[in-house]
């Protein structure tokens, strides 16, 4: 077993002293607090916190827990998670914090757990920035959210409907070489696209998920223990991560999101650039997502992703293979799994067991995640044995 021995410290700690009940106090100004302490009692800025693992019992959210927190403490970490253990969650953030640090994913992990006790909780206490800014005038759900990213993009580069349309169509291009995608023998033309509903201006039917059930599973071992195994090893070459905000009106830009760095930190791991991605495995819960992507990644300048689309095949036998398995808008978004689908792609892909659309002999590919509102990013970068 490889020990952690030696490669992490503790360097500061905050507590709050116990009371009975609390009253118009809220889990976060407690978080804010508790952290401040820690943040001191080690000598360090706010800002060098670039590490963040949290519990899951903030009254404030439901989800996107750490990105919340962070946007309420104003970090902006390359690590953040959430910690479900129960009474063991605070010696699991140690090690996992320990292990973060040692694999260089960051080098100052915070690490807090705080709540509340009052006999009725009052929802006037909520300073929950989303909750502040955003649902009071109408921006409450991912399809609103979204939309406006997409009229930004619009707004600031000319970009057009058609543009954004294109990308929903190579989803469902794909999607019909993958016999288990939820829009398997049922393509989309551009007109299709464009002349689908509209749901959140100017977002179409089509260029949003279709949320259904599934799962995926992943299992990660030592690159030792690979190679006595049965299946075909894809190894974990590079890995980045970053969270910027959990609120969109709290959105450093709303034209490039934080998987920029994301991606720039797993490329830089892995010692490669993006030219050389053979599978392009890109989160896409909305057409505008993909776009951000492609001009975050600096496949083409900011604004012309539309160009850069028109001039490549992103089918599996063409010069830029995009979302192979048809992406989550031709795929299906099973929920939280809809993510870790991108994953499993890139992982058939590269074991040259993606039947009925094998690219020719894949060697590396690029795995994108995204959270909230173009908030928290992950980026994978994984090569073939």
């Amino acid at each position: 077993m490889r020990s952690l021995r030696r490669k992490a410290a503790i360097a500061g700690i905050g507590e709050l002293k116990p009371q009975r009940r609390t009253s118009g106090r809220t889990t976060l100004d407690m978080i804010a607090e508790v952290s401040r302490l820690a943040v001191m009692d080690a000598g360090l800025e706010p800002g060098a916190i670039d590490g963040l693992l949290v519990g899951p019992q903030v009254g404030e959210t439901p989800q996107h827990v750490p990105a919340t927190v962070a946007e309420y403490l104003g970090l902006k970490p390359t690590m953040a998670n959430v910690v479900d253990l129960g009474g063991a969650s605070g010696a699991g953030m140690v090690w996992r914090a320990a292990a973060a640090v040692a694999a260089g994913m960051c080098e100052a992990v915070l690490c807090v757990l705080a709540n509340t006790r009052e006999d009725v909780p009052a929802r006037s206490t909520n300073r929950n920035p989303i909750r502040e800014f955003d649902v009071p005038f109408g921006a409450s759900g991912a399809n609103v959210s979204y939309a406006l990213l997409m009229q930004a993009h619009m707004a600031i580069y000319g970009s057009t409907a058609e543009d954004f349309a294109r990308i929903a169509v190579w989803a469902r291009a794909n999607a019909q070489v993958n016999p288990d995608a939820i829009f398997h023998g049922r393509p989309a033309t551009l007109d299709d696209v464009l002349a689908s509903p509209m749901i959140a201006s100017p977002l179409h039917l089509l260029e949003i998920v279709m949320p259904v059930a599934g799962g995926d599973a992943l299992v990660i071992v030592s690159a030792d223990r690979a190679k006595s195994l049965r299946g075909q090893p894809v190894y974990v070459l590079g890995g980045g991560e970053k969270v910027t905000h959990r609120a969109v009106s709290q959105a450093p830009s709303l034209t490039s999101g934080p998987l920029k760095p994301a991606m720039a930190r797993a490329l830089d791991q892995a010692g490669l650039p993006a030219a050389e991605m053979d599978l392009l495995s890109l989160y896409d819960c909305y057409t505008i997502m993909v776009a951000t992507t492609i001009e975050d990644l600096g496949l083409c300048a900011p604004g012309q992703f539309g160009q850069w689309v028109r001039d490549h095949d992103l089918g599996f036998t063409g010069d830029r293979p995009v979302n192979t398995h048809g992406g989550q808008l031709g795929f299906g978004q099973p929920d939280l799994a809809g993510g870790m689908t991108h994953i499993v792609e890139a992982v058939r892909q590269l074991r040259g067991s993606a039947h009925g659309r094998q690219i020719r002999n894949p060697r590396y590919a690029l795995a994108t995640g995204n959270g909230a509102t173009m908030s928290e990013a992950t980026a994978l970068v994984l090569g073939a044995a």
